[in-house]
């Protein structure tokens, strides 16, 4: 395995936006604990736009490669193939840093979780992000006291979102896509995280366009016992993408908006901002950089913050289930 520095050597699987996000988080931090050991994509066009905005990234012929090259292997290609290259970078000894959903199958999913351990990681951000720190400091000290209910909404102008029309053809598709996989995800792996096991799903969902993926769901369940509702759909709004993670005790609330804004409710009934919060667009890089730390401990075997593959599979149960309801 290579080691030519003390630096984590990790391999990029897929050259998509979240690699390129990635990537600007390592390259804009000097003093980054990773360096990039190789990149692969199966279409040349998106290599060769890593390679002009990146070109000190080795580009290699195929993912085997990648895996050859690395300590650890982080998989950001499209969902339906992410099993296939985890799989073989835990053959070749690697740990592993999946996007989400680990799979689309959830059986499949499930073998490769008892086969792989505590070997890798899955990249849910809010596990690093410093609005979720906010709610979870606020939720110890009481403000929300007793929790009563969690309410999860989403809301799209169009789907998919205008930055990733790239990847349409699985994004708004029913085999991988769908704004349930791709962010409602996100919103449920928070609530495992918080509050507890994922259980009890009812609702519906629409797929009103023949071979497209979901425009809107409505659905109850629980997180840790604590009653969820969640309500997601494309159109009815202006934002490219808005969203709110809203806990309601019987103390007071407290709610994550638009990815990073961490807001408590006033005695007047509208919500506060806390003193440090600033919109997603600044706060990404700084929670990837935290997660790239979290990459780096679990890549040594060190205890992390980040997502295990044990809640990413809940989540991906969850997921799932809604889709098939």
């Amino acid at each position: 395995m290579p080691t030519t520095d003390e630096r984590l050597a990790l391999g990029i699987i897929g050259a998509g936006i979240m690699s390129e996000r990635l990537l600007n988080a390592i390259h804009e931090a000097p003093d980054s604990p990773v360096r990039v050991a190789a990149i692969w994509d199966p279409a040349p066009e998106a290599l060769a736009r890593v390679g002009a905005a990146f070109p000190g990234v080795p580009r290699v012929a195929d993912a085997a490669a990648v895996v050859a090259a690395s300590a650890c292997v982080y998989v950001a290609s499209p969902p339906a193939s992410h099993l296939a290259h985890a799989r073989a970078a835990l053959e070749a000894g690697r740990s592993i840093f999946c996007e989400k959903p680990l799979a689309i199958d959830r059986s499949e999913a499930r073998a490769f979780v008892a086969a792989a351990g505590s070997a890798g990681a899955v990249n849910f951000p809010f596990a690093s992000s410093p609005g979720v720190a906010a709610l979870e400091r606020w939720i110890a000290e009481g403000v929300v006291g007793q929790p009563r209910h969690l309410a999860i909404t989403v809301a799209f102008a169009r789907w998919p979102r205008p930055w990733q029309v790239d990847a349409a053809r699985w994004l708004d598709g029913r085999a991988e896509g769908g704004f349930t996989r791709e962010v409602v995800s996100h919103f449920l792996f928070l609530a495992r995280r918080l509050l507890g096991p994922l259980q009890g799903l009812e609702g519906r969902v629409a797929f009103p366009e023949a071979g497209r993926s979901e425009r809107a769901i409505a659905v109850t369940l629980a997180a840790g016992g604590i009653p969820v509702t969640l309500k997601g759909q494309v159109g009815g709004t202006e934002a490219d993408d808005h969203n709110t993670w809203t806990l309601e005790g019987d103390a007071g609330a407290v709610r994550l908006r638009d990815w990073a804004l961490a807001e408590r409710r006033k005695p007047d009934g509208s919500f506060e901002p806390e003193p440090d919060a600033i919109p997603n667009a600044r706060l990404r890089p700084i929670t990837l950089r935290r997660q790239l730390d979290g990459v780096v401990r679990m890549a040594r075997g060190e205890p992390h913050h980040l997502a295990t593959f044990a809640e990413a599979l809940d989540v991906q149960d969850a997921v799932e289930g809604i889709l098939a309801l």
